[in-house]
C-alpha cells in the first residue's frame, strides 16, 4: 500500500505548557519560587488557563535557532511513541532515571518529591512545577471530543516533557551512570504500561497511600472547606480530577451537583486505586509502597539523602489526626471501599499498607 497522509502543529499544537517553558529557559530568566514543595499550603490549585500567555511565549520561542530545535526534538519524540520507534526512545532511556511518587493527591507526594530533590543538591522551590509536580505530562480517563482525543494528548505531551527533561536536567550530575529525574506522577495511572515504558525498566515508582477519610479532609481543606450543604463542589484541580473521574463511570451532571461530599470522594478514591492497580503500574521491578504515616515518609526521604550523600537530614513530615476527630461516621462508610483496594492489590502482588491506613491520619 502507498497510503500517506500528514499533520501539522495546527492539528497537533504544542502545549501551552512546553512552549512557556521553552521561552522562559531559552531567554533564559529565573523562574519564580515555586508553591508545590511547602507541604502545609492550602492555597487553592485553581485550573489556570495557559493559554493566555501561550500565543506570545510561542512567538519568542520561535524567534531563536534553539527553540526551533527544542520544539522539532519534541515533535521528532512524538514520532516515536507514535510508530514505536524504540531506538530512539532506548537512547533517551540510557541518559536518565525517574523516581516516580504516585498517589492520589495529599498523600504525602510533594513531601517525597522536595525531599528527593533536596537530595540531589537542588533547591525544590526553583523547580518548575511542570518538571516536578502533577498534571503535565497529562494523562486520563479516554476521552474523544472534538478536535481532541486524549490518547493522543498524552503522547504529545509525553514527547514534550522528555524534551523538557533533556533541557532543564542537561548539566546535573549522573549518578551510576544516570541523571536522577524526581517527579511527582499523580495522573500516571490512568495509563501506567505507558509511563512504565516510556520511562524505562530503570524507572523507580514510590506509590504512597492515605486512609480516603483522611485525604478527603485534606482535599476539601486545600480547596476551601467542605460546603455548607455537605454537597460535592468543584473548586480546586483535584475537585474538577474527582468529576472528571466520576463521569468517566458513569456519573451525570446532576448526580454530582446532588452527591454528598465524602461520597462523591470515596468513589474518586476507590476507582483511583483500581486504575493505579490495573494498568501497568505494577510491571515496574522497582516499586515499593509508603503509607501517609510520619515515620514511614521520613525513613524514606532519608534514605534517598543517604543514597545520593546530600548529608542533609529529612525535613520533619507534618501529620494530624483532625480527620479522626472530625468525621468519625466516614470511616465506617470508607471500610468497604479500603478492603475491596486491598483485595485488587493483592491480586497483582501489590502489598496494601492495611494497618497503617487504618490510623487514619
Amino acid at each position: 500500500m502507498g497510503v500517506e497522509f500528514k499533520l501539522t502543529d495546527r492539528e497537533l499544537p504544542a502545549s501551552p505548557v512546553f512552549v512557556s517553558f521553552l521561552a522562559q529557559v531559552l531567554r533564559p530568566s529565573p523562574f519564580e519560587r515555586e508553591l508545590w514543595p511547602n507541604q502545609l499550603s492550602e492555597k487553592l490549585a485553581n485550573n489556570v488557563n495557559p493559554n493566555r500567555s501561550a500565543t506570545e511565549a510561542a512567538a519568542r520561542v520561535m524567534e531563536l535557532a534553539s527553540g526551533r530545535e527544542k520544539v522539532a526534538r519534541a515533535y521528532s519524540l512524538f514520532f516515536a511513541l507514535l510508530t514505536g520507534d524504540l531506538a530512539a526512545l532506548g537512547e533517551w532511556q540510557a541518559r536518565f532515571r525517574f523516581i516516580n511518587i504516585v498517589g492520589i493527591p495529599r498523600t504525602g507526594g510533594s513531601y517525597l518529591t522536595a525531599e528527593i530533590y533536596r537530595a540531589l543538591g537542588m533547591e525544590p522551590a526553583n523547580v518548575p512545577n511542570a518538571i516536578a509536580h502533577d498534571s503535565f505530562p497529562e494523562s486520563s480517563p479516554f476521552e474523544l471530543q472534538s478536535g481532541s482525543n486524549s490518547w493522543i494528548v498524552s503522547l504529545k505531551t509525553m514527547a514534550e516533557y522528555l524534551t523538557m527533561v533533556e533541557l532543564f536536567f542537561d548539566d546535573q550530575k549522573p549518578h551510576a551512570g544516570k541523571i536522577v529525574v524526581p517527579k511527582k506522577l499523580t495522573q500516571s495511572i490512568y495509563a501506567g504500561a505507558l509511563f512504565h515504558r516510556v520511562l524505562g525498566e530503570s524507572t523507580e515508582h514510590v506509590l504512597t497511600v492515605r486512609h480516603p477519610v483522611a485525604a478527603c479532609v485534606s482535599t476539601y481543606e486545600k480547596s476551601g472547606g467542605l460546603p455548607a450543604d455537605g454537597r460535592f463542589r468543584v473548586r480546586s484541580n483535584i475537585e474538577a480530577w474527582c468529576r472528571r473521574d466520576l463521569q468517566s463511570t458513569g456519573a451525570t451532571v446532576d448526580e454530582l451537583q446532588n452527591m454528598d461530599y465524602f461520597d462523591a470522594y470515596l468513589r474518586y478514591w476507590e476507582q483511583y486505586h483500581l486504575c493505579l492497580a490495573m494498568t501497568g503500574l505494577p510491571a515496574s521491578r522497582d516499586l515499593r509502597v509508603v503509607p501517609f504515616e510520619k515515620t514511614a515518609l521520613e525513613s524514606v526521604a532519608q534514605e534517598y539523602h543517604k543514597r545520593y550523600g546530600s548529608g542533609l537530614p529529612a525535613t520533619e513530615f507534618q501529620v494530624s489526626d483532625k480527620a479522626r476527630q472530625r468525621h468519625p461516621d466516614w470511616r465506617g462508610r470508607a471500610q468497604a471501599s479500603i478492603e475491596r483496594i486491598a483485595a485488587v492489590w493483592e491480586l497483582v502482588g501489590l502489598p496494601f499498607p492495611s494497618a497503617e491506613v487504618s490510623l487514619c491520619h
